[in-house]
């Protein structure tokens, strides 16, 4: 039978521990010690660690799921089939692009993309990246705003 190190025994626990995170992170932080048996709190040598040491790994796995509960809260803004809390996304469109229109893709920096579906804008000469702000309308419409500049053009998230 493969004998394990407690490092490699913890290190082990605590990898498996973290990718069950986006399984729990609609749910409030349980402590390590509470969803393990006796068995396994020693299996994963986890029931030698000191009272300050569980304390540690109970705050960074915690830490840990909340983290990843906000990452996947913005990484849902604007697609339709994760529903979250509406909040305005502000970034630099990637290129050089002089205007957009109908049909037109715009990719942030921060990894969106968003295709316009209504609405056209000129920006005259081609300047490099430009600040957008894309904030949420009625009846889940998005709108994008570029520079603080008028039209609004209204937007899909592509995925």
């Amino acid at each position: 039978m493969l004998q394990l190190s407690r490092t490699s025994a913890l290190a082990l626990f605590l990898t498996a521990a973290l990718f069950q995170v986006p399984a729990m992170a609609a749910q409030p932080y349980v402590a390590i010690e509470k969803r393990l048996s006796p068995e396994q709190l020693h299996a994963a040598g986890l029931d030698t660690l000191s009272s300050e040491q569980l304390a540690t790994l109970n705050r960074l796995l915690s830490d840990e799921q909340a983290a990843h509960t906000r990452d996947q809260a913005q990484d849902g803004v604007g697609l339709r089939e994760k529903r979250v809390e509406a909040e305005p996304v502000s970034a630099t469109a990637k290129g050089d692009a002089r205007g957009w229109s109908k049909g037109d893709v715009v990719e942030l920096d921060n990894g969106q993309r968003w295709r316009v579906v209504e609405g056209e804008l000129y920006l005259g000469k081609a300047t490099g990246s430009r600040k957008v702000t894309i904030a949420p309308g009625a009846f889940g419409a998005w709108y994008m705003q570029v520079d603080g500049k008028t039209p609004r053009l209204k937007v899909q998230r592509v995925q």
